[in-house]
């Protein structure tokens, strides 16, 4: 008897996790707007709590609703399951305080989104927990970094801002040679472009706020538990391999197995500190993931097409972008990447800070504001806006010195985006 087919990409986006509503056959994914849930009895009641059954008790710890993006996401990423949150830095939160303990130490990529440098610069003194910086372009700088007290790397497989491509493997084999896991933000990419887990990642996290909602009107996170790291083997992980007294001894990585993590996250973590994922948001969230393999294909083939023209330009310094020949990245953008290079890149303008300015002020159909992955194209000049506060010198160490600006493009015609961008740069 032979063995039914696996669903394809864009069908798992279309149909994982839903199916028609049981008690009145709609077929979109119900919203489940409601805080809590009626208990069968006092039995199945102590049984959700105990962990002994899976069921709906808050709305804080899960929500159908939540439960079919979660089940998609994890679909899409070839995980073994999945977490939906409020915020991708809820996400990130999440997934650190199941792994770290006070002093701990963690590395991470220096190529990342600035809100994750600050909270992981800052936010995170608050609880001990300390970052190592590493750089992406230099691969000894991880194992330089690693100690008796590292739980874990941290990386994006695209880079926010765009234009680095991140050696996915090679990072992997670091952090499985000091025996922790590798987290992997894949906001920019998308499981469409890169699934992280293909190449030995462990934890995948999302901004669905970003090209997995891709509409500009919802903030959510997911997290995805790989499956495949041991969380027993070492001690190193107590919240996994230990037992837990508020749920009488049980010891999560036991009980749950390839799955433990996310359960981890959500009954030590979601459950206690609270940032949940409302149903509204999920619902979005799931519209827009339906045509996640359009979207995103559109997305790469229109950045391509604008990076090329800017390129040519005689008032563009330089485009950074990994899908354009020559680029430093290209290599890694073909191996990893080889369906489009994402949305979002940077470049540089001849006329400095004031060139920058001019063009932002002048652009009529892009909108200037500091989010990506939307239908529009955005655009952003960080050195006057988001990265204002720094000196010179650290905007450059940034990413974001005086010339530079960053799009993300959207799915308009191509011809009508490349026009507003030489309009506004013949004015500026």
């Amino acid at each position: 008897m032979t063995e039914p087919k696996a669903p394809g990409f864009s069908t798992l986006a279309i149909h994982a996790g839903a199916a028609p509503d049981p008690a009145t056959g709609a077929r979109a994914t119900p919203i489940y707007q409601t805080t809590s849930f009626v208990f069968d009895d006092v039995d199945h009641a102590a049984s959700l709590f105990g962990l002994q059954a899976f069921g709906n008790i808050y709305s804080r710890l899960g929500n159908p609703t939540c439960a079919v993006l979660e089940e998609r996401v994890a679909a899409l990423e070839g995980g073994t399951a999945a977490l939906g949150v409020a915020s991708g830095h809820a996400a990130e939160f999440l997934v650190m305080h199941t792994l770290l303990q006070p002093g701990d130490e963690f590395i991470a990529s220096k190529k990342l989104y600035g809100g994750s440098i600050n909270q992981f610069n800052h936010s995170y003194k608050n609880f001990d927990w300390r970052v190592k910086w590493a750089d992406p372009d230099d691969l000894s700088t991880f194992e330089a970094a690693v100690s008796e007290k590292t739980k874990a790397i941290f990386i994006e497989s695209i880079a926010n801002p765009g234009g680095v491509i991140v050696d996915i493997q090679a990072i992997a084999d670091i952090a499985h040679r000091a025996g922790v896991p590798l987290i992997v933000d894949n906001t920019m990419a998308t499981p469409y472009l890169i699934r992280p887990f293909e190449h030995g990642a462990d934890i995948v996290v999302h901004s669905a706020t970003k090209f997995l909602g891709g509409h500009g009107n919802s903030v959510a996170g997911v997290i995805v538990d790989g499956g495949r790291f041991d969380w027993i083997k070492s001690g190193r992980y107590p919240m996994l391999s230990k037992p837990r007294p508020e749920y009488n001894g049980m010891v999560l990585g036991e009980t749950f197995g390839n799955f433990g993590f996310a359960i981890a996250c959500r009954v030590l973590g979601l459950r206690d500190l609270g940032p949940a994922l409302s149903p509204f948001n999920a619902f979005m969230i799931l519209t827009g993931i339906e045509t996640l393999p359009l979207r995103m294909q559109r997305h790469c083939d229109n950045a391509l097409k604008v990076a090329q023209h800017l390129q040519r330009h005689p008032k563009v310094a330089w485009v950074s972008y990994p899908g354009l020949e020559g680029d430093k990245y290209n290599g890694l953008a073909k191996r990893y990447s080889p369906k489009g290079a994402g949305a979002v890149f940077t470049f540089g303008l001849k006329g400095g800070y004031d060139a920058g300015v001019a063009l932002v002020s002048n652009l009529k159909m892009f909108s200037h504001l500091a989010n990506i992955g939307d239908t529009r194209s955005l655009v952003i000049h960080p050195a006057s806006t988001t990265h204002r506060q720094l000196t010179a010198e650290q905007q450059t160490q940034a990413g974001a010195g005086p010339e530079v600006v960053r799009l993300s493009i959207g799915l308009e015609d191509v011809e009508d985006i490349i026009a507003d961008l030489d309009e506004a740069l013949a004015a500026s």
